[in-house]
């Protein structure tokens, strides 16, 4: 009995499943149809969906930049009348770089053109903090600009968001999608840079001044063109002039015309460069890792670098590169142990350069090329 209530049962769903069979059929054959038709604008929410909610994070983040730096203002320069306003005007400032269909001269236009914004930032930040010194004036233009770069973000990958939504273009979403964890990482990088900037710590990007100040520590130091420092110091048998830009405010200095200068001053008769500076490293390479090659080891528009490579043309001088790898988070965050430990690292390896490629009462230049933030002489 037990037997054939049990196939009755089975008989019954069977019978169930046949009767309600073609429910399930309609179901895939009509999920199917729309998935052919309307699959790619499913998809195109999905995405869009992922985009506001990054768009939601870096206005956070955005917004918060904003803050810390009229706090930081509030604070340190002792403003007469709320700054909050013009602090708004300065993040949407912009450069426009000089026309280059004729390449001819253009290094030089570019020059200009960054030295009227170098003067401007610091004239507006003279503004907004009357009470600031000179080392506190540089960290909160820094801080300002990394405030600035994050508005700049949020407002392109708003255009892109918005443009997408209107047009309901895959394509441009897609883009936007795809690239946003590099954006997102990137951002949060210049996050971590204004607290850096606002407490004036050093940051991964000063390991090539780090080295410098090392090197130079415990020598007279003279200023040189323009806001950089140079000291002469003996290494190895050797007369090296030792250059960084000038700590311990926010400021990268002009490496090219510190480097031109001292080659002039020597009429050309300098043995070697020796270029220290942080460099991006890849997905798997460790942080604070050394290596070694050739070329001008220096960011930035390419001014220097042109400046530099100009002068070692004219005189032959061989260059070298020394850099400490690490990603761009670590660049422009507080200076992790990792990279303040490959300084030492740094300075073996420059001495063996000297060692190898010069000889004894040869000079040669070092230059540690970054953001003395948080770095003095």
């Amino acid at each position: 009995m037990a037997i054939v209530s049990a196939l009755q049962n089975q008989l019954i769903q069977l019978q169930l499943f046949e009767e309600y069979s073609w429910i399930f059929n309609l179901l895939f054959y009509v999920i199917f149809v729309v998935f052919i038709f309307y699959g790619q604008r499913i998809q195109m929410y999905v995405m869009l969906r992922e985009v506001e909610g990054s768009l939601y994070k870096l206005k956070y983040i955005k917004d918060e930049g904003r803050k810390i730096a009229i706090e930081t203002i509030k604070e340190i320069g002792k403003p007469q009348t709320d700054p909050t306003g013009r602090v708004d005007r300065f993040l949407e400032y912009f450069t426009i770089a000089p026309q280059s269909l004729d390449p001819a001269g253009v290094v030089w236009k570019l020059e200009h053109i960054l030295d009227v914004r170098d003067v401007r930032f610091k004239d507006e930040v003279k503004l907004m903090a009357p009470a600031a010194d000179e080392t506190q004036a540089y960290n909160l233009e820094n801080t300002l600009e990394a405030a600035m770069a994050l508005n700049y973000i949020y407002k392109i990958i708003r255009h892109f968001y918005l443009l997408g939504k209107k047009t309901l273009s895959l394509y441009i979403i897609m883009q936007i999608q795809m690239i946003l964890p590099l954006i997102m990482r990137e951002a949060e990088a210049y996050a971590s840079a204004l607290k850096a900037f606002a407490y004036g710590q050093p940051i991964g990007d000063g390991a090539g001044a780090l080295v410098a100040a090392k090197l130079m520590y415990g020598y007279e130091t003279r200023k040189m063109p323009k806001d950089c420092v140079v000291a002469t110091v003996p290494i190895e048998g050797r007369t090296a002039f030792v250059i960084k830009a000038e700590g311990p405010g926010g400021n990268v200095g002009k490496i090219g015309d510190a480097v031109k200068a001292i080659i002039d001053e020597n009429e050309g008769k300098i043995a070697a460069i020796i270029m220290i500076d942080a460099a991006m490293k890849l997905e798997g390479e460790e942080v604070g890792e050394v290596a070694e090659g050739v070329g001008a080891a220096i960011g930035g528009p390419g001014v220097d670098q042109f400046k530099i490579e100009e002068s070692i043309l004219k005189y032959r001088i061989p260059i070298n590169a020394v850099i400490v790898r690490e990603d761009i988070g670590d660049a422009v965050s507080p200076m992790r142990k990792e990279i303040f430990d490959s300084a030492d690292k740094a300075i073996d390896r420059i001495k063996q350069v000297i060692l190898e490629r010069t000889k004894e009462g040869d000079k040669v230049i070092i230059a540690g090329v970054g953001n003395s933030i948080g770095i003095g002489q």
